[in-house]
């Protein structure tokens, strides 16, 4: 199956930059470029790619909009969205994540860190290195009103459910989150989705932003 990507950027020369490394993959494929907020959420609503790669800053409208307006609370049917930014302590990628966003990636983290993160994308699983995503997220969560260890805060969560979380919020692939806690992959996956439902989030960065908001790898 190939992986359908929308790539939005005010700046024709990263466009085509996108293009030429995704479209060097046999089962990635470029369906739409978009030059500003406007165009990228028109031309994702009409052809609805896998996976749409937005930059943070566009004319227009900025990524935040577009992501609310194509994965945010109020979308029925969310497309995937992953956040383009040049600077890695960009406080608006917080915000992008919140309004619904599964992912965030640097523009000089290379060429295959780009392909891992468009896959990682369409198949719903960790989305960026795990470097980039812990170090981000506990910038953000210092952002977040303070909310102390907070006690009770997991209590909604098993202590299984709070191991998967605690792995997720640390960078983890299902892949790894299973070796390091002794369990299938697809019990990641289980455990994933009863989080989700419990917590009242949409996706597995919402899972870390909530683990480092509420200082869950402090207990």
């Amino acid at each position: 199956m190939t992986v359908q990507v929308l790539v939005a950027d005010d700046q024709a020369m990263v466009r085509s930059g996108f293009r030429l490394i995704l479209e060097s993959q046999p089962d990635i494929t470029v369906v739409a470029e978009a030059a500003d907020g406007p165009q990228a959420v028109a031309l994702a609503r009409e052809l609805r790619p896998e996976v749409c790669l937005v930059d943070i800053r566009m004319p227009g409208q900025d990524g935040i909009e577009v992501t609310r307006s194509l994965a945010g609370p109020g979308v029925a049917d969310p497309l995937r969205v992953v956040i383009v930014t040049t600077f890695d302590t960009d406080e608006y990628v917080y915000g992008a994540l919140r309004a619904g966003a599964v992912g965030f990636l640097l523009k000089d983290a290379g060429p295959t860190l780009l392909i891992e993160a468009v896959r990682a994308a369409s198949s719903g699983d960790a989305l960026i290195s795990p470097s980039v995503t812990v170090r981000l997220l506990k910038q953000f969560a210092q952002l977040a009103p303070a909310r102390g260890p907070a006690a009770g805060a997991g209590s909604q969560l098993s202590e299984r459910e709070l191991d998967i979380a605690r792995s997720i919020a640390r960078g983890r692939t299902n892949q790894e989150a299973a070796a390091e806690l002794f369990i299938s992959v697809s019990t990641v996956k289980t455990h994933i989705t009863r989080i989700q439902n419990k917590l009242g989030v949409r996706n597995r960065v919402e899972i870390a932003a909530w683990s480092w908001e509420n200082r869950i790898l402090n207990q």
